[in-house]
């Protein structure tokens, strides 16, 4: 008897496999309208001009709220427009970041932060909750602990009569974009000269870690930067972002040696490691990661107008008392994500020329 034949694979999700499997460059124009920045997804969406334009609407709506009128101004921008967070993993600074954004802008926020509370435990598709959101509300920010399902999020929503705009708030392992934009932002305020010919060193779960590798592919707009990598070999930088910095020139060497690497550093991007990607193995505790903490002796080594970066939350990696030091910048970092993610959230709703005009 004959075995019987696989079910065929269901239309849509034929669909949505052939356009998650074209190259980046193929499908980036798909979340653009009229030239113009809809959907926030991947680091490669952003040019040397955009990142620009980003850092200076910022400052910009950083010194327009100085003031209380300029504070009502903003607020009352998208006063009309709701927003919702949906995020399906554990998060302090993002959630709050984007939640005070979104209030920066008036925007009103929605939120499942939950998946047990939502109908997603009753068997509902992704496709399904998402257009469920869209009829309430005209921005989506999702953060999600599976790679691709922002992306295909945005694509389901991009082929409905309601499309609103969704933000890459976190992708699994994959990337979180608006993390390196708030990096980029910060680089820039805090390096003398900025981030053009600065060494960049990255320490710590470099494998695993999102916002190192959506880092790396904003790092590529700028000139003459050098990239190190310290980490242990369990954790060293993958080789997909290795390929991507040789087509594109950028110099950069893997090393042991974090006291030696500091010394040459201008800004030290601290991460930790990520075990919770482990599950149950607890494979991560096993390996001594010690040799890659950032301690006195390396503050000692690090440059005058060097700068010290993490994305937190911290562990063990930076002790505390570093904190003190003018170099360590990673909680004005934190406050920096607020108002580069307001003014990606302005830029996507067209009100770049309106806030540069407010005097």
């Amino acid at each position: 008897m004959a075995a019987p034949k696989a079910a065929a694979e269901p239309h849509r999700e034929r669909r949505w496999r052939e356009f998650h499997e074209r190259p980046l460059e193929e499908k980036l124009p798909l979340f653009f309208r009229d030239g113009a920045l809809y959907d926030c997804l991947f680091s490669q969406q952003f040019t040397r001009e955009s990142l620009d334009r980003l850092c200076t609407l910022a400052d910009r709506m950083r010194s327009i709220t100085k003031e209380k009128s300029g504070d009502d101004f903003l607020q009352s921008l998208l006063s009309n427009k709701r927003a919702m967070l949906y995020f399906s993993q554990p998060s302090t600074r993002t959630f709050l970041s984007f939640s005070s954004a979104c209030h920066i802008l008036g925007l009103r926020v929605l939120e499942i932060r939950d998946l047990k509370t939502s109908s997603v435990v009753k068997g509902e598709s992704l496709d399904d909750t998402i257009r469920t959101f869209s009829s309430y509300v005209d921005l989506v920010i999702m953060r999600h602990h599976e790679p691709g399902f922002v992306e295909r999020a945005s694509w389901g929503l991009n082929g409905t009569q309601r499309p609103v705009p969704v933000i890459n708030a976190g992708s699994g392992a994959d990337q979180h974009p608006t993390q390196a934009l708030l990096d980029i932002y910060t680089l820039n305020r805090y390096l003398q000269g900025g981030l053009d010919g600065k060494r960049i060193l990255m320490v710590g779960d470099l494998k695993r870690g999102r916002t190192v590798r959506s880092l790396a592919y904003l790092l590529k707009n700028y000139t003459g930067i050098h990239l190190s990598f310290a980490a242990p070999d369990a954790f060293r930088m993958q080789p997909d972002i290795l390929d991507f910095l040789n087509r594109h020139d950028i110099p950069y060497e893997e090393t042991d040696d974090l006291l030696a690497a500091v010394e040459k550093a201008d800004a030290v991007y601290m991460t930790r490691i990520q075990d919770e990607h482990d599950k149950s193995s607890g494979d991560s505790k096993k390996i001594d990661t010690s040799l890659f903490h950032f301690t006195q002796k390396h503050l000692d080594r690090l440059p005058e107008n060097g700068i010290i970066l993490h994305p937190l939350p911290r562990r063990d990696e930076i002790s505390p008392e570093i904190d003190d030091d003018r170099r360590a910048v990673y909680w004005r970092q934190e406050r920096n994500g607020m108002w580069i993610r307001a003014a990606l959230i302005a830029t996507i709703f067209g009100l770049e020329a309106k806030i540069l005009a407010k005097k």
